[in-house]
């Protein structure tokens, strides 16, 4: 969306989905610097018009909301890997890899077949097919 770029955020996804209010368009946008209520509510303010106009639900019903993505939203592109390379993250995986389903490291590198990251053990590169989700460590001391 571009009047969003225009404001200096990234539109890191969009989801459209049912929840016990009804549905509910959500438009997750991020900057470096963090997502603050403020800018979530200037966000608004300016799209809500446009969303309104272009009628995406063919005038159905439903909720509009601009969010932050979240301490722990799992990685969806490559510039998402990008920002976090040499930070702590968490992957899970479908299957057990050599006895683990989860992995915590730092990232490292990401290509388009593996996520590689540095563990207490040493280096880890794990396919992408083999992976649920990456998402930043959080840890709550």
């Amino acid at each position: 969306m571009p009047i969003i770029e225009e404001m200096g955020f990234e539109v890191v996804d969009v989801e459209y989905v049912k929840k016990a209010d009804g549905m509910n368009l959500t438009v997750y946008i991020d900057i470096s610097r963090g997502v603050t209520i403020d800018d979530c509510e200037r966000v608004h303010t300016a799209v809500n018009p446009i969303i309104d106009a272009l009628d995406p639900t063919g005038d159905q019903p439903y909720i509009f909301n601009i969010s932050s993505p979240g301490l722990d939203r799992p990685f969806k592109t490559q510039r998402d890997f990008e920002r976090n390379y040499g930070k702590e993250v968490e992957i899970k995986l479908y299957a057990p890899l050599r006895g683990k389903k989860i992995y915590e490291g730092v990232l490292t590198e990401k290509t388009e077949h593996t996520v590689k990251i540095t563990t207490k053990a040493g280096d880890e590169s794990i396919e992408t097919n083999r992976i649920v989700f990456v998402r930043p460590l959080v840890k709550f001391e």
